[in-house]
């Protein structure tokens, strides 16, 4: 589908308001409709107010909550006065609020209220106002948290209809600060074509229809939420769905029944944790169903039975289930395949708004990360003779205009002829698929100059029993595996032996790790063997969008 209109988000959207004026928009999951006609009313409201506090062209405003309507309401009327979207992530400490809302400079900020807290006085000081985001209320200074309820929309009545200022391509829409798992964050910087035309070639890889629902459960601040949960359903028309909590299993079901979702976008730690806790012990529950487990072709009958049953869990109405932001554990994906489970799998980076690269429903294949996005181009950087392996490097209209304030970081991403360096290691087939090996920089040199990626020996350790995620380090020179457990199912199968049983869990656990070590030992090349294994009593800490912080544990 060729569209040849401007590629900003005022285009975007207002195009969008024009053409699927009566369609369900942006709602809370199972609440009243909001239709595209009253998104567009409300955007151009909140556009106003910018323009009345004195926004312009070029100024910075901080987007701070949760996903609601009114973060997209806030997004576009933002990009409808030529301002500059700093999204935050919610989970973000509070030192980060307050370095992130200095170093861009924002002059507003708006705020959900349950996040209110977190603006301490030096960041509330940095700002010219602060604004409620549930009500589109100015929240006067030094207003305590309890007090907000009582506040009223400081929203014109009607629109005035100003003119609207000239938003050009190349101009920024937004600055994305990311939470790296190295510990390094950088605003960057993507132009209001980065975000349009990511979006229009995301069509090129899945046809995204009006009648679609889709149901949000990743945060919007981020880019594959943002790019492709966000801007793409509005492009075309779909209705948004969100929840008022946190999607915990007693939230999210029944949303689930209520939208009965079409699409929906997740991390793969969302749906390893559904495997490895509910679907996963089923199969391991006796030494019957281990050994048709172990058997190729009755797995493949219990995988396809067990995926019958999620996509029931799931609604029943879902044909696309997108999975992004890190690797997907095989072992994972193998279900999920051989199951005919609906998933897709995408590849890229917020610096690249993000997609690079994707496989879609029925065109998977375990591992890879798919096809090059129509549009983008990928190479291989200084590729192995007989791997083929090398750094991940691409091209085209998606890719940022650089790091915000850090000339000297943007130059060290880009090569000599302009591509940018993704940091990732990986290799294609000869179909093309994108194979990711790991991040160049958690890369471990061994004692005789081998490259060793702790990545791949995870993806070996996680698909053990018992097993719910691993990381791999170098400490004093040898492989270390750190393995945190799934306690729960160890207790079950071990909840018979009563009094005894809390000291032999944990003689247990520690076999369980010795078994884990051999076993993996067996699987891995020579210089990729693990030297100690520890267990790791609590889960990993990890970014907001669930990737363990590699930093913290090295």
């Amino acid at each position: 589908m060729v569209n040849k209109s401007k590629l900003t988000l005022p285009s975007l959207i207002n195009e969008s308001v024009e053409k699927y004026s009566g369609n369900t928009s942006i709602v809370f999951a199972g609440e009243k409709s909001y239709t595209y006609k009253q998104l567009g009313e409300d955007i151009n409201l909140v556009a106003d107010f910018l323009t009345e506090l004195g926004i312009s062209k070029g100024d910075k405003v901080a987007i701070l909550s949760t996903n609601m309507p009114n973060w997209g309401v806030a997004f576009f009327a933002i990009s409808m006065v030529g301002a500059i979207v700093i999204p935050i992530l919610p989970d973000f400490h509070e030192n980060e609020i307050k370095s992130i809302l200095q170093h861009s400079e924002a002059k507003i900020l708006f705020v959900a209220e349950g996040l209110y807290k977190h603006i301490n006085s030096d960041a509330a000081e940095s700002l010219e106002r602060i604004i409620l985001l549930d009500k589109f209320a100015i929240i006067p200074k030094e207003t305590p948290a309890e007090h907000l309820h009582s506040l009223s929309s400081s929203l014109p009545v009607i629109t005035k209809k100003q003119e609207r200022v000239n938003v050009e391509e190349e101009d920024l829409a937004t600055i994305i600060y990311t939470s790296g798992t190295t510990g390094n964050s950088k605003g960057v910087m993507l132009t209001h074509k980065n975000l349009a035309w990511t979006t229009q070639q995301c069509y090129s890889l899945y046809q995204v229809k009006s009648k679609d629902r889709f149901l949000s459960i990743l945060p919007l601040s981020h880019t594959l939420e943002n790019t492709v949960g966000f801007l793409l359903p509005i492009k075309y028309g779909a209705s948004i769905h969100y929840l008022r909590k946190a999607p915990v299993p007693s939230v999210l079901l029944p949303a689930l029944e209520k939208v009965k979702p079409t699409i929906m976008l997740a991390v793969p730690l969302i749906i390893e944790k559904v495997f490895k806790a509910k679907i996963l012990p089923e199969f391991q529950k006796s030494a019957v169903t281990r050994f048709l487990y172990s058997v190729s072709a009755t797995r493949k009958l219990l995988h396809r039975v067990a995926a019958k049953k999620l996509h029931k869990t799931f609604g029943g109405h879902l044909h696309f289930f997108g999975i992004g932001g890190s690797k997907l554990d095989p072992t994972v994906e193998r279900f999920l395949n051989e199951g005919k489970f609906p998933y897709a799998i995408g590849y890229g980076l917020t610096e690249t708004s993000p997609l690079l690269a994707g496989a879609v429903v029925g065109k998977t294949k375990i591992g890879s990360t798919g096809v090059a996005v129509e549009g983008v181009k990928l190479r291989i950087a200084d590729a192995d003779a007989v791997t083929g392996e090398g750094e991940i490097q691409a091209k085209g209209a998606n890719v940022m205009k650089g790091y915000y304030k850090a000339p000297e970081i943007t130059k060290e991403v880009f090569t000599e002829d302009g591509w940018f360096k993704t940091g990732d290691r990986g290799c294609f087939d000869k179909n093309n698929m994108l194979y990711i090996k790991g991040r160049i920089k958690t890369m471990i040199v061994g004692a005789s100059g081998e490259n060793i990626y702790p990545e791949e020996i995870e993806s070996v350790i996680n698909k053990m029993r018992y097993v719910l995620e691993s990381l791999v380090v170098e400490k004093k020179g040898k492989l270390v595996a750190m393995i945190h457990l799934n306690m729960e199912e160890i207790e079950q199968n071990f909840k018979h032996l009563k009094a005894e049983a809390q000291q032999y869990i944990h003689v247990r656990s520690e076999e369980i790790l010795k078994e884990i070590q051999k076993k993996v030992n067996e699987e891995v090349n020579k210089f990729s063997r693990i030297q100690q294994v520890v267990l790791q009593p609590i889960p990993f800490e990890k970014t907001p969008t669930k990737k363990i912080k590699r930093f913290l544990y090295a």
